[in-house]
């Protein structure tokens, strides 16, 4: 099952495939993307998270940046959990710590890019936009540098639009951003964060938990770049 803005892209700007969660980091990310010329292809995992929020998160953001697509693609990790956002495992709320959290989906931006992969190449696209963080984040092992850049040169070998010589190309434009940074970004390209949803435990009245990683991280780097976030917090 997926949704779709319009049929085919017809933008006669370059195709690219835009991972898009709905939350801030990947708000920005399309934002960038759309700023830079490209044609955005959004591509949004329902993967029966928890924060499902997220999703209508996502439809707005798409639908705001004016998205050539936005597909919606089903592939329920609930099936396989090991995650408090795929499984029934309490969220911390003790702050964000230095090792890898509850909260790592296994593998999870080794699959999504896999599948950005597969409509990117099936479109005749290049280029690949997706919102990972290494300097400001919770510990995910697949938000480091050394994978995005794995990652390019495993498209390149297993594709045939790589082995016919075309270049595909991992853009991770808020790589070296701290959150704070991320928050002017989102400022600097006219995006209303309110649109973005982050928090991992959304309250049963429709605010953010305001303690998760995410939520501490989202709301420290507001406050540090001296913006406001609208997001309605419980804590």
């Amino acid at each position: 099952m997926h949704e779709e803005t319009s049929p085919q892209p017809t933008s006669a700007a370059p195709q690219a495939v835009v991972l898009l969660s709905g939350g801030l980091d990947s708000m920005v990310s399309a934002g960038i993307a759309r700023e830079r010329g490209f044609a955005v292809n959004a591509l949004t995992i329902d993967y029966n998270q928890r924060h499902r929020r997220e999703l209508d998160a996502a439809a707005d953001i798409a639908r705001v940046i004016g998205a050539a697509r936005h597909v919606v693609l089903p592939l329920d990790l609930r099936r396989f959990g090991g995650s408090a956002l795929t499984d029934d495992i309490a969220v911390p709320k003790g702050g964000v710590g230095t090792d890898i959290p509850v909260t790592y989906v296994p593998a999870r931006n080794l699959v999504f890019l896999s599948l950005t992969l597969a409509w990117a190449e099936a479109i005749g696209a290049s280029d690949i936009f997706i919102g990972v963080n290494a300097l400001d984040y919770s510990g995910y092992p697949d938000c480091r540098p050394e994978f995005i850049s794995a990652f390019e040169d495993i498209a390149t070998l297993a594709t045939k639009a790589g082995d016919e010589g075309q270049k595909l190309r991992i853009h991770a434009p808020l790589q070296f951003m701290s959150k704070a940074d991320i928050a002017r970004e989102a400022d600097r390209l006219g995006l209303n964060p309110g649109m973005s949803w982050s928090c991992y435990d959304p309250q049963p009245d429709g605010r953010a938990c305001g303690q998760c990683d995410s939520c501490r991280l989202r709301k420290g780097g507001f406050e540090e770049a001296g913006l406001i976030d609208p997001t309605p917090y419980a804590a």
